[in-house]
Order: C-alpha cells, then structure tokens, then sequence
C-alpha cells in the first residue's frame, strides 16, 4: 500500500472506534422513562352516566284513565305510556282529517304492541260526534211485501198482438218471464196470427191460451219485392237460402205476384209457404 491509502485507512479506523465509544456512553448513562398510568375521573351526574353503552333515562310513571283518540293531548297520550314518536304520529293521522271510529282504528297506531293494546282498549271512549253518521240516520223502511198483478177472471180475455208485460201477467199461468218471451216473439215474427205458436217459446203454459186472442189484423206485413237480403233474413220464417231465393228470382223475373212463384225453388216447400203466407205482401 502506498502513503495515501494507508492514512485513509487509519482515518476510517479512528473514525469507527470514535462512534463505538460514544454509543457506549450514551447508553451507560440514559435515564430509563417510568411507566404513567392515566388518570381515572369518576363522574358525579347520574344523568350523564351510561350503561351498557346506551343513556340510562328517567323512567315515567304509567298511568290508566279514560280518553278519547280523537281529542286527547299529547300529555295524557304521554301518560298513557305511548312514546313520544306515536304520540307525533297520531297528530299528524288527526292533522290530516283523520278520525278513530272505533277502537280497532286505534289498534292501527304503528308501534303499538297487543299488550298495550289490551292494556288502553278498556279506557278508549269515542265520542259520538266521531261516529258514522250513517248509525244515527234512520233508514227508510222497505216495503218487503211483493205486489202481484190480479190475475184475470174466467171469461175475460186480452189482445195477444197489442198487450204489454203488465197486461200479459194478469193471466194465469204467466208470469214476467213469459210476459217478455210472448212480445219479443211477438216482435221477430210481426205479430201472431195463431196461438199454436205460442208452442215455439219452452214450456209455454197451455193453461193460459183461452185468455188470449189473436187479431190477424195487427200483423206487420213484409214486403218480398222492397226488402233486402240482410232484411228478409230477420225474419224467423226465412232463412239464408229462402232470402237468398226471393232475392234471385227478383232479379231474374222481376217483382213477385204471390207466393207461389217460388214453388219451383227447393228451398220453399209447402210447409214453409203456408207458414209464411199471413206475413208477406208485394
């Protein structure tokens, strides 16, 4: 080694047995730190106190008297052993136009328990000005007995063609029901011209013909050479291919004279001829 490198060498050497021993004395003569418990303070105001984490609070005295939902205070309702957040809500129910009818409307208070219930329901007292009105209004008597018409006579008789329900029920053996069968039959067809077809409405009681008389004359008449297709088909005597028949034969051989041009069509047999000849006109 040459000069230079061996007083760099002793240099460093010096240098680390310096700081050795002073790291040596400093440690021989430090002052260890004593350990220093907090204080304790002991609090005096029972109300700040706490207990399992919660505010102990001052407990009320529960009282039991009377009282109506509707009018009472928010001191007897805090009496009672209501909270006050129930309390709140049953003013903003009666703030709203709301009213405790019954004393099951108060059993709807949110929060409030089956036991609390039980406990109040024998104090609840409702006034009467908050009950329905309806209980206080007295309801009109209905008249339970039933009028019947007066049933017609042996020997008295009615218009089949022109009489209306209520003459219709004045015979025996009909009633509102066949009273309505009989005029809307009596309007498909046009007027009955016998009462044999009165058989065409279900179980027609026979026992109420001899009370009832036809009058030919107040049959409402067709016209086979006037009306349509869709026309002649309302009638109950025409079907859609009987229509459909008078309708070609206007067509190809003009106007119609009677009934018996159309004997040559299939669809007309001399059953439906006769049944059809009181209603037609040309």
């Amino acid at each position: 080694m040459n000069r230079h490198d061996r007083n760099v060498l002793i240099a460093c050497v010096i240098t680390t047995i310096i700081a050795l021993l002073a790291f040596w004395w400093s440690s021989r003569y430090q002052v260890p730190v004593a350990n220093v418990t907090k204080p304790s303070y002991q609090h005096r105001d029972k109300k700040a106190t706490r207990a399992s984490g919660y505010y102990a609070t001052e407990e009320r005295q529960v009282e039991r008297f009377p009282f109506d939902p509707n009018t009472a205070d928010s001191t007897q309702l805090l009496r009672l052993g209501l909270a006050s957040w129930q309390v709140k809500n049953i003013y903003k129910y009666r703030g709203r136009g709301g009213v405790y009818r019954s004393k099951e409307d108060f059993a709807q208070i949110y929060g409030l328990t089956k036991k609390q219930y039980r406990e109040l329901e024998p104090y609840i007292q409702i006034s009467a000005d908050y009950l329905p009105a309806s209980q206080f209004v007295k309801k009109p008597e209905r008249d339970t007995v039933r009028h019947y018409p007066e049933k017609m006579k042996e020997g008295e008789q009615v218009m089949l063609n022109t009489a209306d329900t209520s003459q219709l029920q004045r015979v025996p053996g009909i009633g509102s029901y066949y009273a309505k069968e009989i005029v809307h039959q009596r309007q498909r067809l046009g007027g009955f011209v016998s009462l044999d077809q009165l058989d065409a409405i279900d179980g027609f009681p026979q026992q109420a013909k001899p009370y009832l008389v036809v009058q030919q004359s107040d049959v409402r008449k067709l016209n086979l050479n006037q009306l349509s297709l869709q026309q002649l088909r309302q009638h109950p005597y025409l079907n859609y291919f009987q229509a459909k028949a008078i309708v070609d034969y206007r067509r190809l051989h003009g106007s119609l004279k009677s009934l018996n041009d159309l004997r040559f069509s299939r669809d007309f047999t001399d059953e439906a001829i006769r049944r059809l000849e009181p209603y037609v006109a040309f």
